[in-house]
Order: structure tokens, then sequence, then C-alpha cells
């Protein structure tokens, strides 16, 4: 029986949605999404009372919401502290590796949230077109997914009614995850 293994996985889960949750709030600002769409409600109110809080110390800039990516570095830094010296025996803290791994941990969260949300939009796609209602996650979705999908689709437009940008895109993301040794990062 793996009792710490199990509690690593549960604890490393809840703060990694919440932790896409946060990141999906600042982009959306970022990108102007829809406000009124139910899934931004959603996102709005499941972050509100951590940043309320937060945004009297950090001030917006320039347009941005800077107290929402406070927010996504703080739980990240919390994340790895549990993972460093709860579950596993750090030894003797070295400064250098722990901010290395520190920045790793968060490109590799802000690539997996991208690979999340343009393969399930890829699908949702499909689906939604199939069905031909609106699906306001979908919709989302997309709105997130545009600034990264957009540059691939200059480079190759759809052909024939089938869009092989997010494939193109996902298999960017996923070299540069294998570049930089960010596949099993916590």
């Amino acid at each position: 029986m793996n009792v710490s293994g199990a509690f690593l996985f549960l604890v490393t889960t809840v703060f990694d949605i919440y932790i896409s949750i946060v990141l999906a709030r600042f982009i959306l600002q970022m990108v102007r999404a829809d406000f009124y769409n139910p899934v931004s409600q959603f996102i709005v109110k499941a972050t509100n009372p951590l940043l309320i809080p937060l945004r009297k110390i950090v001030p917006g800039f320039g347009g941005l919401d800077i107290a929402s990516l406070v927010l996504f570095v703080l739980i990240i830094a919390v994340k790895l502290g549990l993972y460093v010296f709860v579950f596993h025996d750090p030894g003797p803290v070295q400064v250098l590796p722990l901010v290395i791994f520190f920045i790793k941990s968060m490109a590799n969260t802000i690539i997996n949230f991208f690979l999340f949300v343009i393969f399930v939009s890829a699908i949702l796609s499909w689906v939604t077109a199939a069905g031909g209602g609106y699906n306001p996650f979908a919709d989302i979705l997309n709105q997130i997914a545009e600034p990264v999908l957009g540059p691939a689709r200059k480079i190759i437009p759809p052909m024939g009614g089938l869009d092989i940008s997010p494939m193109l895109v996902m298999i960017g993301l996923i070299f540069v995850k294998q570049l930089f040794g960010l596949t099993g990062m916590p």
C-alpha cells in the first residue's frame, strides 16, 4: 500500500486544478474573453476569494490583472514546497536547483494547460459541429487557444475544412517539453 504516493497524487491534482483555473483567469483577461460566459463566471467566482484580497496589495498594470499572475506563482510555490518538503526528503536545501525546479514546473504547468485546452477544443469542435449547437465551454476554450493557434494557421491554413493547426501546435509544445526536460515535472 502506497499511502504517501496516493496523498501526493491527491494533493498535486487538487493544486493543479486550482492552478489551471487561476491561469485561465489571467489568460481570459489577456484575450478579452466573454466575461458573461458561464464558464468565465465560474472561473471568476472560484478565484475571487484569493484574488480580491491580493488585489489590495498587487495592483493591475497595463490592463492586466497582475494579482492573478502573482497568485499563479504563489500557488505553484506552495505546491512545490509541499512536494519537496513534505513528500520528499530534500536534504540540504540548495537555492539554485530549487529555483530551476520552480521555473521548470511553471513552464510545464503552462504548456500542459495549453495542451489540454487545444486538445479539448479540437475534440469539442467536432462534437459541436456535429450537434449544431452552442457550447459555452467550447467557446471559452477557443478564445483561450486562438492566440496560440492563430500563428500556426498562418503557416498551415485549414485545407478542405480540416484544420491541422492544433496538431502542429501540440507537436511543437511537446517538443519544447522534451527539449527542456519538462516531462514528469510535478
